[in-house]
């Protein structure tokens, strides 16, 4: 299996396994697809982790199989590719991508799907499209510059040159930098606390920035009030209170 998801106490690790550089072919983008919606649907999931193993998170694309396509071809290709990326950024629980190795092209482009990114020391990062004759055609152009900028990412895009860790952070590409052995312990830790947040209210921020992101401030404000008066209607915000007055903050055991 090229992608598999793994649970275990409320964590969901999606898992790359194509070696030796986990290149994302037609067959691995759909696979990705199909697990974001499993993780999505499956009420035991309450976070998830985006995961290419010790060595490298994804160089890219499998540049063999995409150059016997053709225009027609791509075409029609290219809205799958979309869309599975697409299934990845929309799972409504928090995502860490745990980053190790190259995250180049479309592994770029998966960690950008994420909510947050924890990236090795050594690890190097781009979208190198453009030394192919292309550009980044599974959310690039769209994800990086909302992310770090226009200007930024044109940086990247235009170029094609790789980044390390350390300028990835001060890019704001990355949001934390730890030892490549630390990678997936850290991002574990990370998506370990939330999974015993309040799922609804954590499904609400997501939605709330992601949608308001895309929109103006007014509709994006207007989200936010009907997700933040929506919420006094759950479980998760009595408990949530009752525990704030009677024991005080961050001791409330969520449903």
């Amino acid at each position: 299996m090229t992608v598999s998801l793994e649970v275990s106490e409320g964590v969901g690790t999606i898992r790359l396994d194509r070696p030796p550089m986990n290149a994302l072919d037609i067959a691995v983008q759909d696979r990705l697809r199909e697990l974001a919606e499993e993780a999505t649907r499956r009420d035991d999931v309450r976070a998830v982790i985006l995961y290419g193993g010790e060595k490298v998170f994804a160089a890219g694309a499998d540049i063999k199989e995409m150059q016997n396509m053709d225009h027609t071809a791509m075409v029609v290709r290219s809205r799958g590719l979309q869309e599975s990326f697409t299934a990845v950024a929309r799972i409504p629980k928090p995502v860490v991508a745990a980053v190790t190795g190259y995250a180049l092209g479309g592994g770029c482009e998966l960690a950008l799907c994420a909510d947050y990114r924890i990236v090795a020391e050594d690890a190097k990062l781009g979208q190198p499209e453009i030394l192919l004759g292309l550009i980044p055609g599974a959310g690039g152009t769209q994800r990086l510059s909302r992310l770090i900028g226009p200007s930024r990412a044109k940086d990247l895009i235009f170029t094609g040159r790789m980044v390390t860790a350390d300028e990835a952070l001060a890019l704001g590409l990355a949001d934390r930098v730890v030892p490549a052995a630390e990678v997936y312990e850290q991002a574990r830790a990370w998506a370990g606390k939330l999974a015993k947040g309040p799922a609804l209210a954590l499904r609400a921020a997501k939605e709330s920035v992601d949608a308001g992101l895309e929109t103006d401030i007014e509709t994006g404000l207007a989200i936010e009030r009907n997700w933040f008066a929506g919420l006094f209607a759950t479980e998760d915000r009595e408990r949530g209170m009752r525990s704030f007055v009677e024991e005080g903050p961050g001791k409330a055991k969520f449903v």
